[in-house]
């Protein structure tokens, strides 16, 4: 479906500027922007994936990455296609880098969103795979209708966007993923063809605003592993955002254009971890590593077993009805009554 897109302004009758992320693509007349999913016609720009879905599941919402909002509890994920960077790793290359047309998708309203979502009992719907902020309107719109029947809106992102976007959005998000795939300006200039400052400033940004955040770091091996790399994200976030913000260090596997490349070694993602508590980080994660108690929550204070999962699944809670610890009561930074989903009848 196509609509008039927000975050644009006009140059001239022919010629656009949008500023939805922070590439600013000046985008004429006939001619889409580095996205292929945002085309300027007569003047105006539209976006063309307004309501086309590429994928649609329902998962644990640890599956998308979220240990500390509502635990255990179902999301519905769905994305579309495009993206605003161009990662040689990413995982759903089929749906992010690819044009309108390309691509199977269904068209599908913001209300048969929430009635789906409603539908298989989902406590919140995950935007994910291709980079949600491409769906910018789609999602407002959506948001508009779920909140109203109680459900979240949660982004798994690159976080690769405007701070004028992000000011029009924040209200109606609740929770985001924020992808980090390295710590330098010249990696996401190489690899990605972005900038690294717009996704910290994005962070800084949701926090101070009180979205709940949580980080996924992509270890690939000689790529981003560095202890000095890694280090100076590790830092970042203990600085200039929260210790208590839940970290994920996730095993890179050979994927894309990235296909010969050996999978990230365990030890390095447990070296990672430590030095990623010595530092001072409260809540760290290693996924897609089967050892046990890497995806556990502990309390930071007294190092009692608080939440139990297995293969990014939760399996049980130890907590307070008022999300804290039973041994000490430090109040534990998770949103949501943890409780376990049923199995699967569809």
């Amino acid at each position: 479906m196509i609509k008039e897109a927000e975050c644009y302004d006009k140059i001239d009758d022919n010629t656009v500027r949008c500023y939805l992320c922070p590439k600013y693509c000046i985008i004429k007349e006939g001619q889409t922007g580095f996205c292929k999913v945002r085309e300027n016609r007569g003047g105006r720009l539209y976006t063309l994936i307004y309501g086309e879905s590429s994928n649609q599941s329902v998962d644990a919402i640890e599956k998308r990455a979220f240990f500390h909002f509502f635990p255990g509890c179902q999301t519905f994920s769905i994305s579309s296609i495009g993206c605003s960077l161009t990662c040689p790793w990413c995982q759903y290359y089929s749906i992010s880098q690819t044009e309108v047309g390309s691509q199977v998708t269904f068209e599908i309203t913001p209300q048969e969103v929430v009635n789906l979502a409603k539908k298989y009992g989902a406590a919140s719907i995950c935007y994910t795979h291709n980079e949600p902020i491409m769906w910018y309107e789609f999602i407002k719109d959506v948001s508009n209708l779920s909140k109203g029947e109680g459900i979240k809106n949660v982004l798994v992102t690159n976080g690769y966007i405007t701070l004028e976007a992000l000011k029009r959005l924040v209200e109606y998000i609740d929770a985001v993923n924020i992808k980090v795939m390295g710590f330098s300006e010249e990696f996401y200039r190489d690899y990605c063809k972005g900038e690294l400052t717009p996704i910290l400033d994005a962070s800084k940004y949701l926090v101070k605003n009180g979205v709940h955040v949580e980080l996924s770091y992509l270890v690939i091996p000689l790529l981003n592993d560095s202890s000095e790399e890694v280090g100076k994200f590790i830092d970042w976030v203990v600085n200039e955002l929260k210790v208590d913000i839940p970290v994920h260090f996730i095993r890179f596997f050979p994927v894309y254009k990235l296909a010969d490349r050996p999978p990230t070694p365990a030890d390095t993602l447990m070296g990672i971890a430590n030095t990623a508590y010595k530092r001072g980080l409260e809540y760290v994660y290693v996924n897609n590593v089967f050892v046990e108690g890497l995806e556990d929550t502990h309390c930071p204070r007294c190092r009692t077993l608080l939440i139990t999962r297995y293969s990014s699944t939760f399996v049980n809670a130890n907590l307070t009805e008022k999300n804290e610890c039973p041994s000490c009561g430090l109040k534990i930074p998770i949103i949501g009554k943890p409780k376990a989903s049923p199995p699967k009848l569809y």
